[in-house]
């Protein structure tokens, strides 16, 4: 049995499983990888004291912090957790049971799909979600980005290193990317913005061959002959293996106490980008699972010190 068991291996979760470990905690850290959304960001520039640093590389160095502590790190992705009396049975999806006194949910966000036909069907054969893992993939090939806010722009600017031409689709009448992040992709020269666009169907039977998009103003639709999809329409909350034992807000995030990151059940924390803190930024992910962890702590002695009475 483990004092605690994290789930995640993002900033959160890390940060979590390095107090943890401080303080003496027998710790299982389960995460599915430690890349996350952390590990498909460019140049991060505002993490301090490393000036300029891309995300798999700052998590690389926060993942070889976390070894020279003492816990033990499972890949696993997680099915469900279950509260039996006062303890907590963390299920993977490979149906392997882990029991703890206490669980911190650190599990950040997954990429919000487009959910239209052919997605699911071509999801690494032309599809992806992942500008950082995939671009090197589509060298002198044409793809589109769906989404005209600041990822979708970034990715842009990366694939431009490799593909010959990227559509950027933007769904309403303006994109919302930075003005700077606008400059950097006119500039490639290979990008081109079309707006109030809807993406209907993606096209191919092994490989993605094209994608079917609506002019939601002339309602008339048009086919784009491509070789690649990237969506970057946002992200939803990592929550499905929790539902019944937190409270969320409207859009899916586990509402805590803000002061010591505890959700509903005695015993569950929360930490990082899966939670309703206003602010997703690594730095403040870092400080949120540090506090989930001495929370963590604080309610294990607690527990202690009830039982001796």
């Amino acid at each position: 049995m483990y004092d605690v068991i994290i789930i995640g291996g993002g900033p959160a979760g890390i940060t979590a499983g390095i107090y943890a470990a401080r303080k003496k905690l027998n710790t299982l850290l389960i995460t599915k990888d430690f890349v996350g959304q952390v590990g498909k960001t460019g140049p991060i520039e505002n993490y301090p004291g490393l000036y300029q640093i891309s995300g798999l590389e700052l998590l690389e160095k926060f993942k070889n912090q976390l070894k020279e502590f003492k816990v033990k790190i499972k890949t696993a992705d997680i099915r469900k957790i279950r509260k039996v009396q006062d303890k907590f049975i963390v299920q993977t999806e490979r149906k392997e049971n882990f029991v703890g006194k206490s669980v911190i949910v650190a599990s950040g966000r997954d990429p919000r799909p487009l959910e239209i036909p052919g997605e699911k069907e071509l999801i690494g054969k032309g599809v992806s979600y992942c500008e950082i893992c995939d671009a090197p993939f589509f060298k002198d090939k044409i793809v589109v980005v769906i989404g005209g806010g600041n990822s979708g722009f970034e990715a842009a600017i990366g694939l431009a290193k490799f593909a010959k031409k990227i559509y950027i689709l933007e769904h309403s009448s303006k994109v919302l990317a930075d003005g700077a992040n606008q400059e950097r992709a006119k500039k490639t020269g290979k990008v081109k913005v079309i707006l109030n666009a809807k993406a209907t169907k993606i096209l191919g039977t092994n490989l993605v061959k094209g994608l079917i998009c609506e002019d939601r103003i002339q309602k008339k639709e048009k086919t784009l002959t491509i070789d690649g999809v990237f969506v970057m329409i946002g992200q939803i909350p990592a929550t499905g293996f929790i539902k019944d034992l937190v409270d969320f807000n409207k859009i899916d995030e586990v509402k805590i106490n803000s002061r010591t990151c505890e959700t509903k059940t005695p015993g569950i924390f929360a930490a990082g980008d899966v939670t309703d803190v206003k602010y997703k930024q690594i730095v403040i992910a870092c400080a949120e699972g540090a506090k989930a962890a001495l929370s963590a702590y604080e309610y294990l002695e607690k527990q202690k010190s009830e039982k001796a009475i």
